[in-house]
């Protein structure tokens, strides 16, 4: 479980296999407090530390996760938003973030407002009734609100501090990110769905 709140950027040191993919990411997270087999999240996906060495933690994600994220896309170099797991106590700075990444989607537009920058995310039709204006959603792994909602898109507010200090600065119109709705909002999205045979024979 996380907050969506980005603690520190890593980048990718190196990536190792095809079909499945051994990462290896520098960052300055303090390690001495993230033990082996801790979960961490990775620009909203949630993946395990299976070895660490001076700087760097390396990763594992199997086809099944480079098929449903942005990983596939990446290679030596790119930057990764890190958020370790909520602990008991924590301050819930922003708000519950599984690490569990609902869909992969497409920034439409990025445009400069003031000092701070729109951004505009394409929306799939089966994520449209879960996002909804000024709800919170996370887009790779930051905890954001929902400016607008349109038929095909959604738009976000990003202020300097959060735009300087996750991987949001080097996006580009075309990039794709992660995307993980709100659990709440999910949860509301499947009652009004009404009951279902599951389960039944």
């Amino acid at each position: 479980m996380f907050t969506g709140i980005v603690t520190h950027l890593g980048r990718i040191r190196r990536v190792e296999g095809s079909t499945d993919r051994r990462l290896w990411i520098a960052s300055a997270l303090a390690y001495e407090a993230v033990p082996l087999g801790a979960s961490v999240a990775h620009s909203g996906v949630c993946l395990t530390v299976v070895e660490k060495a001076a700087g760097a933690h390396l990763v594992e994600a199997s086809a099944e996760t480079l098929a449903r994220t942005t990983l596939g896309d990446w290679g030596e170099g790119t930057a990764v938003n890190l958020e370790t797991s909520l602990k008991l106590g924590d301050e819930l700075g922003g708000h519950f973030v599984f690490g569990h990444v609902d869909a992969v989607a497409q920034v439409v537009e990025i445009e400069p407002v003031g000092d701070s920058w729109r951004l505009a995310v394409a929306l799939a039709p089966e994520l449209a009734p879960m996002v909804a204006e000024k709800g919170s959603i996370a887009v790779d792994g930051i905890s954001l609100t929902v400016n607008a909602v349109h038929a095909d898109r959604f738009e976000l507010m990003i202020v300097p501090y959060t735009w300087e200090h996750t991987t949001l600065a080097e996006r580009a119109v075309g990039d794709r990110v992660n995307l993980e709705v709100d659990m709440l909002a999910r949860y509301v999205a499947r009652q009004l769905e009404g009951p279902t045979d599951h389960g039944r024979r």
